[in-house]
């Protein structure tokens, strides 16, 4: 039984929804995958009246293609798509035989308009959270436009395939044959990359907004909807709905919800902001902030938005080592998320650098996966809580370095190791590795704003108890700020308490 009960009750309530018949040609041979791959569909097929199968050559074996009877839809999964991708079967399952995806009708327009061939590849592996937002993007494109094909591959699946294209980095896009791009990337970002998506003339002729959030994330999110219920005309600039969460993978401390996924929660603030009227101008990036009679926010498209109150929610990226080799090598053995790109490390070295919580929390699922850990740390003791040390120090494929400060991480065309000094000795020693986890913390996206507003030396917008900023009618909120932690909860809480401030300077001004 591939499937366990559960997941049986749940599949079978979706498999009602069908609109129509499907038919699912599989390409199957002797090994271990195109086993599971059979059961997997035969079970599928035994589940709904709905699903035919059919034995066939496909291009990739292991793989199966979801189908309209009678017509090559273009969805292909190499591989068996559960774990983090059973979503996007189900999801292709239920569009293949006629429902309608849930995507605004502006973007089902733009993926219709679509002309040319377009052959999409996507590179994943099933522990990741970040790549069922691609395969489902780039499977409804191709249920809608029949320009469109697309594939995705499980890199354990197809290891040979991986390897020969040098793919350290999942997800991973090729477009009929080329590179397209890699990381998380919704469906209007890829139209966007396709050269589709909106310019600065659908901007033009907006009238002023009340109150005007810069960023998606939890704080962003969080401050429009309390603007937004105050009545007032409230806008929401953001470069990806969700901001950092969405590369978080477990979240356990946010009060009430128990356990929940980055991903997941990102879903429900956009859904709760969608609850509102809000103007909602995604996939867009300020470029600059100006105080005249109005505040005034030009985007990098060159659009010009106005407003009598902004509250700047940008958020933080991670943060950079700053040492030769790691711009060089990103996703060539350099990476930020051992959740998503673990898997493409399986049986090789590593390095992890960072020994605060997520260095430490990374170094230990590594190790279940790759031959070695090697922690670099440039404190004298690492930073992680006392249960993350004791677990760390029980592992026999983990090595701990303390005191020592990363110089260079070397590599030809990929990642061959990494030096480090000696901080009590100034010694520098070489490690041979073939990839380097860099968990150093988070770096605030301010730069944008200049010398236009009073930040800390280390970036962060400085703000008082109402979330005000030193520019009058500017507030801001989350982890852009000096606040004491970066807490989803208490970015929540700034948010609210951003958009109440605004609120108040708006009566009284």
């Amino acid at each position: 039984m591939l499937l366990d009960a559960d997941i049986k009750a749940q599949l079978a309530q979706y498999l009602q929804m069908m609109e129509g018949d499907i038919l699912l040609k599989v390409s199957a041979g002797e090994d271990q995958v195109s086993r599971e791959m059979l059961e997997l569909v035969d079970e599928l097929a035994t589940m709904s009246s709905h699903i035919k199968v059919e034995k066939t050559i496909l291009e990739r074996t292991p793989s199966f293609s979801v189908n309209r009877i009678g017509e090559d839809t273009g969805v292909v999964f190499a591989g068996v798509p559960l774990g983090h991708e059973f979503t996007s079967l189900v999801l292709a399952l239920l569009q293949v035989s006629g429902r309608a995806p849930k995507v605004d009708q502006k973007v089902i327009d733009q993926v219709k308009k679509v002309s040319g061939e377009y052959h999409f590849e996507s590179y994943i592996s099933l522990s990741c959270h970040n790549c069922p937002d691609v395969v489902q993007a780039l499977n409804v494109m191709s249920v809608l436009n029949p320009n469109i094909r697309h594939t995705m591959i499980d890199g354990a699946a197809f290891k040979e395939e991986v390897d020969s294209k040098e793919i350290m980095a999942v997800p991973t896009v090729f477009l009929n044959g080329e590179s397209f791009g890699s990381g998380r990337m919704s469906l209007e970002e890829i139209l966007a990359k396709l050269g589709t998506g909106p310019d600065a003339s659908e901007f033009a002729d907006k009238d002023p907004f009340d109150v005007l959030v810069i960023g998606g994330g939890p704080a962003g999110a969080s401050a429009a909807v309390y603007a937004a219920r105050k009545g007032i005309r409230t806008g929401i600039v953001a470069e990806r709905f969700g901001g950092q969460i969405m590369d978080t993978l477990g979240i356990e401390n946010f009060i009430s919800v128990k356990h929940t996924e980055g991903p997941k929660l990102a879903a429900s603030l956009e859904e709760h902001v969608k609850e509102y009227n809000i103007d909602i101008m995604n996939l867009q990036r300020a470029k600059s902030l100006e105080k005249k009679e109005l505040v005034e926010v030009e985007l990098e498209n060159g659009a010009v938005l106005k407003s009598k109150t902004v509250i700047l929610s940008t958020g933080a990226r991670w943060r950079n080592v700053g040492v030769p080799g790691e711009a060089e090598f990103k996703n060539k053995g350099v990476a930020y998320c051992p959740h998503c790109d673990g898997p493409l490390f399986e049986g090789k070295r590593v390095a992890v650098i960072g020994g605060g919580n997520s260095g430490i929390e990374a170094a230990i699922d590594l190790a279940g996966i790759v031959k070695h850990v090697t922690v670099i740390e440039f404190a004298p003791e690492l930073k992680a809580d006392s249960v993350l040390q004791e677990r760390l120090f029980s592992l026999p494929n983990v090595t701990v370095i303390m005191n020592a400060a990363t110089t260079e991480i070397t590599g030809k065309d990929k990642v061959n190791g990494i030096s480090y000094q000696d901080r009590a000795t100034g010694e520098v020693h070489h490690v041979e590795l073939e990839g380097v986890f860099v968990q150093i913390g988070l770096v605030p996206n301010t730069d944008w704003l200049g010398d236009t507003i009073e930040k800390t030396r280390m970036g962060e917008i400085v703000v008082d108890k109402h979330g005000s900023t030193s520019i009058p009618g500017v507030f801001a909120a989350g982890d852009c700020t000096d606040s004491a932690y970066k807490q989803i909860i208490i970015s929540m809480g700034s948010g609210a308490t951003a958009a109440l401030g605004a609120f108040d300077y708006l009566i009284r001004n």
